[in-house]
């Protein structure tokens, strides 16, 4: 099992419609990538650094995949689409990090 996290930095000046991101976006992933592979998929908001900072990412969405090579295939099935929504909620460019799970 692995974990795609995909975050979306922040800071002044940026641009993230929520909004759509929760009713368009997210709907969009899961309705897409579901049957081909995606488990779980969460979103999180980040409200600060432990020493009162601002967060360093504004939104981090956390996809759960049997594997990497799911998550490939999903991507490249219906990557498109999905990742050419992104300029439609937000003006920065994600970051995209594959997790593994220890044992």
């Amino acid at each position: 099992m692995i974990l795609v996290s995909v975050m979306y930095p922040g800071g002044a000046g940026t641009k993230f419609d929520m909004g759509y991101y929760l009713g368009h976006h997210m709907p969009l992933v899961r309705e897409r990538w579901t049957p081909i592979g995606l488990h779980e998929a969460k979103v999180v908001r980040g409200v600060g650094t432990p020493d009162g900072g601002p967060a360093p990412f504004q939104v981090m969405a956390l996809l759960r995949f049997e594997s990497a090579e799911a998550f490939q295939n999903a991507a490249a099935t219906h990557g498109q689409e999905i990742f050419g929504d992104i300029p439609k909620f937000t003006d920065v460019q994600p970051i995209v990090q594959i997790n593994e799970f220890p044992e």
